[in-house]
């Protein structure tokens, strides 16, 4: 049924969840998994691909660090990382690659704030044609 995952990451905390969640469904669905994680600073919004500095080795690092532990349970997976604003650039990824789902960490924010900021969550499930899994990340308050 899911045989290519998109797990998108943020490099915080809460991406735990579905780190953990999309590990177990890989391994019972034989699924192959693509990680991706979007830089946002002011380096990746202005040269993109281009950008360097510590930001972009931190986020580089974190990819490894988590695709070495999806290789070491035995799935498929290889790691992407890329620049600028999180939900064009997931989107763009479902659109040019084959994925059969994207599963996402969210922050749990309360409907207030979703509502003034909006979530990259909401913003790509309702952009893409493919189902969206969502699991609300643990946060630091409710560990």
């Amino acid at each position: 049924m899911y045989k290519n995952i998109l797990v998108t990451l943020d490099a915080t905390p809460t991406d735990r969840a579905i780190i953990e969640h999309v590990k177990e469904l890989a391994t019972k669905m034989s699924s192959s998994v693509a990680l991706l994680h979007v830089a946002t600073g002011v380096s990746a919004q202005f040269h993109g691909p281009n950008a360097g500095g510590e930001e972009v080795v931190e986020d580089q690092a974190y990819l490894d660090r988590v695709l070495r532990e999806f290789e070491a349970a035995g799935i498929p997976a290889r790691a992407e990382l890329a620049f600028g604003d999180p939900v064009r650039e997931i989107v763009k990824w479902v659109n040019g690659n084959r994925c059969d789902l994207v599963a996402m960490s969210t922050h749990g924010h309360k409907l207030v704030a979703d509502l003034i900021l909006g979530t990259t969550a909401n913003r790509v499930r309702h952009s893409v044609s493919v189902p969206v899994l969502l699991l609300r990340g643990k946060s630091s308050r409710s560990a």
